[in-house]
């Protein structure tokens, strides 16, 4: 009887579902659950790492800082997806089609309101996304030809470049490194002096 109304149940979601009255908020319910589901995969494994590894305090007290973490990589990338998918609809709507200035609206609406909080999630999110386009930027620059298609490997040079303005910050002007990688590498570079 119980398995008789479940199918029957999930008939008639489906029926709505395929019925395509729902194309549009379909897409952004399931952008909410990938966002949630990636964050959740992505977080659980680097806070169950770095806590166990660096982390102070009891057993329990670590198990609610990943639950903690994951919950808030989870929640916020939700969120985030949902209003930047949200947003692309409204501006298609609006508009009455795409134009590249659309995700560039989406996301400062939805990194104002998601990312915009300064806590250690939010901050990790954006140092990598950070990193990631600047390199994007460099390759659309020698995809469009502001610059030429470098001959040889840059990645030793990139190293390099990186690398020294890291050292220089560090020895310097300390203050202005983020609080964990200051933390490291002093452990690294000065703490090994003792």
């Amino acid at each position: 009887m119980a398995a008789s109304m479940v199918d029957g149940l999930v008939e008639v979601v489906n029926g709505y579902l395929a019925s395509g009255r729902y194309r549009v908020i379909l897409p952004l319910l399931k952008g909410f659950r990938n966002g949630a589901v990636y964050g959740m995969k992505i977080r659980a494994s680097h806070a169950l790492v770095m806590t166990f590894l660096y982390g102070r305090g009891s057993f329990l007290d670590k198990l609610r800082v990943i639950l903690r973490q994951t919950y808030t990589h989870s929640r916020s990338l939700a969120l985030y997806v949902l209003i930047y998918k949200a947003m692309l609809a409204v501006l298609r709507l609006i508009e009455g089609t795409n134009q590249q200035i659309h995700p560039v609206i989406a996301g400062f609406v939805g990194g104002y309101f998601i990312w915009g909080e300064n806590n250690k999630v939010n901050s990790q999110v954006l140092m990598y996304s950070l990193s990631r386009l600047l390199i994007g930027f460099a390759r659309l620059a020698v995809k469009r030809n502001v610059i030429k298609q470098p001959k040889k490997d840059i990645f030793p040079l990139y190293a390099a470049i990186v690398s020294a303005i890291t050292m220089w910050q560090f020895e310097y002007h300390s203050d202005i490194v983020q609080p964990s990688m200051r933390s490291s590498m002093t452990y690294l570079y000065h703490d090994s002096n003792r």
